[in-house]
């Protein structure tokens, strides 16, 4: 049997792993940015899986109703860049932040963290969390 399944284009997958990261931050659910867009979660599915591609006028629509610029889909795009020394750390330490806000826990800290109102709490978690990830290293 031939496959004749045509594989996503890297940039319609980025771009839809991008609209999942957006709504997965604001705790917007497929049905619900679907409903905004009136048409099916699934079709929300298939966008951020990148099997189907987002038109120009569409993705003008997310961005809208995700409250983010159309450029912040792009961001890090596959062969956005020219492969130099300092492009690629940049590159991979945004794709750690992705990597980290796509986890459950990430997302979970990211919102609890942002809640907290005072510079000095948030200060100190975050030393606490650096002391936990540095005695984590010590084992």
């Amino acid at each position: 049997m031939i496959e004749n399944k045509k594989k996503p284009n890297p940039i319609d997958i980025h771009v839809g792993s991008r609209i999942r990261l957006r709504r997965t931050m604001l705790g917007m659910s497929q049905e619900k940015l679907g409903e905004s867009l009136g048409i099916t979660f699934q079709q929300i599915q298939k966008y951020e899986k990148g099997t189907n591609r987002v038109g120009a006028s569409r993705l003008q629509n997310i961005s809208s109703i995700l409250n983010v610029p159309v450029s912040f889909f792009f961001e890090d795009a596959p062969g956005e860049h020219p492969a130099t020394a300092g492009g690629m750390e940049e590159a991979s330490s945004s794709n750690y932040v992705v990597d980290f806000l796509s986890s459950s826990e990430g997302l979970q800290l990211n919102r609890a963290f942002v809640k907290i109102s005072d510079p000095k709490v948030r200060r100190r978690l975050v030393d606490l969390v650096k002391s936990l990830a540095a005695e984590a290293e010590g084992d």
